[in-house]
């Protein structure tokens, strides 16, 4: 088997609560979008070795959301700092750290850092020609080299986007 990234965006935060950026939770409907994928995740059978996720509220609670709609025990989920609005250099170190044997990898973060990597990754010319490519709740499954730590640009190719607003309600 390949080797997958999944670059998962945090659900629709609320903005309007007075809390500073890393503490801002999801609205409603970002919590129903991160279940939403989860359980998309889990009918695709796309379970990941291994979920790490900033530690910013809407984050993490996507993460939690998302990987308890997949079957996943959140005690599992990895907090990485380094995936809160510290660009793509060390987005790139915390995969570099992923064991040999993690096939399947699922990020959980923020734009416009997530977008960059994904365009770093891919290279430009192999995204779609969207306003925003990684609107909240959207997972991005990219196919990735053997070594997680040789990440050079355009090593990988865009698998497909998935957008939590197409996907049918979770029942």
């Amino acid at each position: 088997m390949s080797r997958e990234l999944w670059l998962l965006r945090h659900g629709k935060s609320d903005r309007e609560l007075d809390v500073i950026d890393f503490d801002r939770p999801l609205k409603k409907r970002g919590k129903k979008a991160a279940r939403r994928v989860g359980v998309w995740m889990k009918q695709q059978a796309y379970i990941p070795d291994v979920v790490i996720s900033s530690p910013a509220k809407r984050a993490y609670d996507t993460a939690t959301l998302a990987y308890s709609a997949i079957g996943g025990d959140e005690r599992d989920i990895r907090q990485d700092k380094r995936l809160y609005f510290q660009g793509i250099g060390l987005l790139k170190m915390v995969l570099a750290e992923c064991a040999g044997e993690c096939k399947r990898v699922l990020l959980v973060g923020h734009n416009p850092d997530f977008e960059a990597l994904l365009i770093n990754l891919v290279g430009a010319g192999n995204v779609p020609d969207e306003d925003k490519l990684l609107p909240t709740a959207a997972l991005a499954r990219l196919s990735m080299p053997d070594d997680w730590s040789k990440l050079d640009a355009g090593c990988a190719a865009l698998l497909s986007i998935t957008y939590a607003k197409s996907l049918p309600d979770e029942g």
